[in-house]
């Protein structure tokens, strides 16, 4: 489902069907922009138990609701995409309208789905264990996003050069219903025994956020510098991975000439980095060189890699920029690894899940800040730098992509430089003293 959003139906929207890049990003973004959300399920799985259990039902449940909202989606995107053919302008705000509320709502399911997650991975491990773990975690959703690419071109390999609509809407209909049995099935079957009925979570049997009010769980947010700290960084840091996001694939196409199925398959090359970069950090990297030193390798390499992404398309070459690609993945793996590890130490256990919603807001605050940018700047690029413009050497589209990228690498620099305020004893020393207190109110 993550490459689908991430990349085909981006694709689908500004190559097929002509969308304008700010209304893409813009669309995408209200995927993110409900990110407060997360904050609020988490702390309702800390508090709320369904059938002795606080995580797994609002991960099934959130599954399903994004899977069908998923099939609702290509009808309202293909018919937006009439509205633009025939210039009905009417038919456009509305199509638009309804499109970026049903990726909202797209967004309220992934909430509710990945924020009580990622508090199962805290509640099962203890904090030696947890570079370890987040190693293989994400490994496995990085595995996933391989197959996904790849099937997702096995299976429309067919439509490759396709664009009347009246061909490419069923074809990607029926892709969708399928592809949404599919992992609604993989979620039941992977959340199968994994969390006991009545089982203990990370802060025990009494966990204070049971008892807290939303004041009290502010108070505890915001009781260090140091969450605003990094708070920002994750900010920026996921704005620099994720604003080249909603244009990656139409990159492939107008700069390369890549057609769908091909273009699919930067999400695999993408992947197969990333896993490799997940298991150096997570086996090699982070346990020798600590958490915070790795971060920092992370972000400088992933800083070059968006550098080289932005000369590959100097060259117009499909392998160079499929080699980018991969040492792109490899480079976020490595800071992904490293950063995941660093955010669970800036957790407390016994509010497991209002931190991570926290930490998760800041990523889906900024992905869908890299969303909306991101089409917006390639929209600025075709008016300021249009195609045709520089060297007669360049590809003709490459201007206005080129500019995205540019800006790109300049933020991911500033995450780079930001994360050095972050001091992990500091946290921990303010928020402990922040929840006793709240523990005494309690008890008063």
């Amino acid at each position: 489902m993550a490459v689908v959003f991430a990349g085909l139906l981006n694709r689908i929207m500004l190559t097929e069907l002509a969308f304008p890049g700010l209304l893409v990003g813009g669309a995408l973004a209200f995927e993110q922009l409900v990110a407060p959300s997360r904050v609020l399920f988490g702390q309702i799985s800390d508090a709320k138990a369904f059938q002795g259990r606080h995580r797994v039902p609002y991960v099934v449940t959130g599954s399903v609701f994004y899977c069908l909202i998923a099939v609702l989606s290509v009808p309202l995107i293909f018919f937006v995409g009439h509205a633009i053919a025939t210039d009905d302008s009417r038919a456009f705000w509305g199509g638009a309208t309804a499109l970026c509320g049903l990726f909202a709502l797209f967004g309220l399911a992934v909430a509710m789905a990945t924020t009580p997650y990622l508090a199962l991975v805290i509640d099962r491990t203890t904090e030696k264990d947890r570079p370890r773990a987040v190693g293989i975690i994400w490994c496995m959703l990085t595995v996933g996003i391989i197959v996904g690419a790849v099937c997702i071109s096995i299976t429309l390999g067919s439509v490759d050069g396709v664009t009347d609509p009246a061909v490419l809407q069923p074809a990607l209909q029926r892709f969708m219903i399928q592809l949404a049995l599919v992992v609604v099935a993989l979620t039941v079957v992977a959340c199968w025994g994994m969390e006991p009925r009545g089982g203990s979570r990370s802060g025990g049997s009494r966990n204070p956020e049971e008892m807290m009010t939303l004041p009290r769980t502010w108070a505890l947010l915001t009781s260090s510098r140091q969450t605003f700290v990094f708070f920002g960084f994750l900010v920026l840091f996921s704005l620099g991975v994720f604003l080249q996001d909603p244009i990656l694939e139409s990159y492939g196409a107008d700069v390369f000439d890549l057609p769908i199925s091909k273009s699919t398959i930067l999400n695999a090359l993408w992947g197969a980095g990333t896993l490799l970069g997940l298991l150096l950090a997570g086996f090699l990297i982070t346990p020798k060189l600590g958490k915070m030193a790795s971060s920092r390798l992370g972000c400088q390499l992933t800083t070059l890699s968006l550098a080289l992404l932005f000369l590959a398309g100097c060259t117009g070459q499909a392998m160079v920029l499929q080699v980018v690609m991969v040492l792109f993945g490899c480079a976020v793996g490595i800071a992904t690894n490293a950063i995941l590890s660093l955010m669970l130490d800036l957790t407390l256990p016994e509010a497991a899940g209002t931190f991570v919603g926290a930490w998760a807001l800041a990523q889906a605050l900024s992905r869908a800040l890299g969303k909306l940018m991101g089409g917006g700047l390639l929209d600025l690029g075709h008016v300021f730098v249009p195609d045709g413009w520089g060297a007669t050497w360049l590809p003709s589209a490459f201007p206005a992509y080129g500019f995205v990228l540019f800006v790109e690498v300049l933020v991911m620099a500033a995450a780079t430089w930001s994360l050095g305020a972050v001091r992990v004893h500091q946290f921990r020393g303010d928020t402990a003293g922040t929840l006793t207190k709240v523990l005494a109110l309690e008890l008063d």
